[in-house]
């Protein structure tokens, strides 16, 4: 049996209470499919297949990967759409890091990449673009409006200091949505 999971960081329930109560009041009807407060997160690797037998050797690779960078502060901020604004399929939120904070996270998600290949399981190879999904539209749709919206929302600081592997079971969740659980957490800096 093979499972669906990502490597991810997930912010804590303040900065998650933070940006869902700015989005709340704001939610239109109807067109776009709202991430849950337990569903919001930075993927750091994307893996559509994990067999069970491997997942020893991932998660110590992960470790490794996430003892070898250390703990910096971001916050989330700022938005965007994928794949733009004027035909977006999702609505996205990102992250306000300084320079450090930014190569961290960088050299964060290519290790946590590098570890996923090096055990054997194959990673989504589309270029690492920090971000919070939002909402997923079902077609494409103008959403310049909420760019500009989100372009105003700063959320707490919050330092990023451990990296969680996600089982992500598709329409286990409310309404059909993935449920997501944490199989196991790796702390920054812990070499």
């Amino acid at each position: 049996m093979s499972l669906r999971m990502f490597a991810a960081l997930v912010p804590p329930p303040e900065a998650v209470e933070h940006l869902d109560e700015f989005v709340e009041v704001r939610r239109p009807a109807g067109e776009f499919r709202w991430a849950t407060a337990e569903q919001l997160h930075v993927t750091l690797a994307f893996l559509a297949s994990v067999e069970e037998r491997r997942l020893d050797d991932l998660a110590e690779r992960l470790a490794r990967a996430a003892a070898r960078r250390t703990t910096f502060d971001t916050a989330i901020a700022g938005g965007g759409a994928f794949p733009n604004p004027a035909r977006a399929r999702i609505l996205w939120a990102g992250l306000d890091l300084d320079e450090d904070g930014r190569t961290q996270l960088d050299r964060l998600a290519t290790g946590c990449r590098a570890a996923a290949n090096r055990a054997g399981i194959a990673v989504d190879g589309r270029r690492f673009r920090p971000h919070v999904t939002l909402a997923r539209i079902g077609h494409p749709t103008e959403v310049s409006s909420w760019v500009r919206l989100l372009d105003g929302y700063a959320g707490p600081r919050w330092p990023a200091d451990r990296v969680a592997l996600v089982a992500s079971y598709l329409g286990e969740g409310a309404r059909g949505r993935p449920r997501y659980e944490v199989v196991e957490e790796f702390a920054l800096g812990s070499s």
